[in-house]
């Protein structure tokens, strides 16, 4: 599989990266057989691995251990740090207390001694950016992590945090994991000029937008896909929602689309993803190791112009179906932001 550059790190990664949140009691219950995939994907190329904490509560983590026995040098490691790990109000968030708690978890975890990509889940504006750099920058330095990214960022706090980073002589962010595919298209507008602009690395997540791009969903659907990691965000595949009743008109626009060009639409929707030039890897998540291979097979496609002429026509450039895809929502909007 091809490599490509993330970012300016001067690290080569394939031009997919394997998610493993499917892995574990979210997904996939049997190790062995999360193991197996996880091998499968190894085997053909790919040298690039995200988990984060919260998946499966650290299954998903461990999976990934056992995994990597024998193999953790020639992967790229990256996992994910921020979102409340159980009901301990102190076990989430960006605070200096929380990473390194986090951080040696995952380490444990993880089974390995360092972490190739630590990122931050989410931005959480009630948390000082120097004080989540300041703790990141003390693990690079400690030598427990080699490179920091974030996840979801708007692009204010990407120019904010490069700023921060190079004021208070921080490390730098080097990457972005934004919610990116055919159906969730916000980013275009300026998260990936932005990213561009500073030479990050964006390694977007759902290319298949949560099952929607898989296939199998078509105009005489009744239900949205859902899996138990996707009961917590049912607004984005209930049905009974106009906004989703046109991702599954435009979803079956896109297979015709698909079939026209000879192509499988989970093939058309990652060789989407991964047109674009600021894309450095997109996360597939397989659940199955017949859903890995068939993601597999959208590595070496190469739309023509004339296809993304097509996909443009069916969902505009910048445009996001359903705004609760687009991952962070400013509170600025909520009502309490607004009235006094």
């Amino acid at each position: 599989m091809d490599l490509r550059p993330l970012g300016r790190t001067g690290v080569q990664v394939s031009k997919l990266c394997l998610g493993t949140m499917m892995f574990g009691d979210w997904g996939t219950k049997d190790h062995d057989e999360s193991i197996k995939i996880i091998h499968r994907a190894l085997d053909a190329g790919i040298n690039f691995v995200d988990t984060a904490d919260v998946y499966s509560q650290g299954e998903s983590e461990e999976i990934v251990g056992k995994a990597l026995r024998g193999r953790r040098d020639g992967v790229v490691l990256a996992t994910k740090f921020f979102m409340p790990f159980d009901d301990d109000p102190g076990h989430r968030g960006g605070s200096r207390r929380w990473i390194m708690k986090s951080a040696e978890n995952s380490l444990r975890r993880l089974d390995t001694d360092y972490l190739d990509l630590y990122q931050v889940h989410r931005w959480d504006p009630a948390v000082d950016l120097d004080e989540t750099l300041g703790a990141l920058t003390d693990l690079v330095r400690a030598g427990k992590v080699r490179y920091i990214g974030h996840s979801t960022y708007p692009a204010s706090t990407i120019v904010e945090a490069q700023w921060v980073a190079e004021r208070r002589g921080r490390e730098r962010f080097v990457t972005e994991q934004p919610p990116y595919n055919i159906l969730v298209r916000n980013i275009e507008n300026e998260v990936l000029p932005v990213a561009q602009r500073y030479g990050l690395g964006v390694i977007p997540y759902s290319p298949l937008a949560g099952g929607w791009l898989s296939g199998r969903y078509r105009k005489d659907a009744q239900d949205g896909p859902m899996s138990p990691a996707r009961q917590r965000l049912a607004n984005r595949f209930d049905l009974s929602l106009p906004e989703n009743q046109r991702k599954l008109e435009a979803a079956e626009r896109l297979s015709q689309l698909a079939d026209e060009a000879g192509l499988t639409l989970i093939q058309l929707a990652i060789a989407f993803v991964l047109r674009h030039p600021a894309i450095t890897a997109p996360i597939i998540g397989p659940r199955t190791m017949d859903h890995l291979e068939s993601q597999l097979a959208a590595a070496d496609v190469v739309l023509t112009d004339d296809v993304l002429d097509r996909i443009d026509e069916i969902i505009p450039p910048g445009l996001t179906i359903n705004p609760a895809e687009n991952g962070w929502v400013s509170p600025s909007l909520h009502p309490t932001a607004r009235r006094r």
